[in-house]
């Protein structure tokens, strides 16, 4: 299992890509999990200058780790309707999502099978090139 020491050692110098924003306490377990599988991720604050704005963290990564991390975040919600009945255990939630008109396989937070917006998916923002 790899440490936050070793992550922040392993990210130094190379180029990191934000794969999740969330409360402080999803992604700190997220990179738990990440750190878990041996991917090197960090929390980084991203600073919101609307009013009102509730804090968002970041969870960043190297951008050729953004698909195994997308694989944690997948198996986990399937973990977690699972517990919750909603859908039978060895079972998958739904059929796997169609490939958008350009052949882009689907977002794989939201789901969303169009075209990237300049390297993000064009519903939930999720940078994914």
């Amino acid at each position: 299992m790899m440490t936050p020491e070793d992550a922040t050692k392993a990210l130094s110098e190379v180029e990191l890509v934000p794969c999740a924003e969330m409360a402080l306490m999803d992604a700190r377990r997220l990179v738990d999990a990440c750190l878990g599988a041996d991917v090197p991720a960090l929390v980084h604050r991203e600073a919101c200058s609307k009013p009102g704005c509730s804090p968002k963290f970041q969870v960043l990564v190297r951008p050729e780790d953004g698909p195994r991390v997308a694989a944690l975040l997948q198996q986990r919600w399937m973990d977690s309707i699972e517990r919750e009945g909603l859908v039978p255990m060895g079972r998958t939630a739904a059929p796997a999502a169609p490939l958008s008109e350009d052949g882009e396989p689907p977002c794989p937070a939201c789901g969303t099978a169009a075209p990237l917006l300049e390297g993000a998916c064009s519903d939930c923002g999720l940078q994914l090139d």
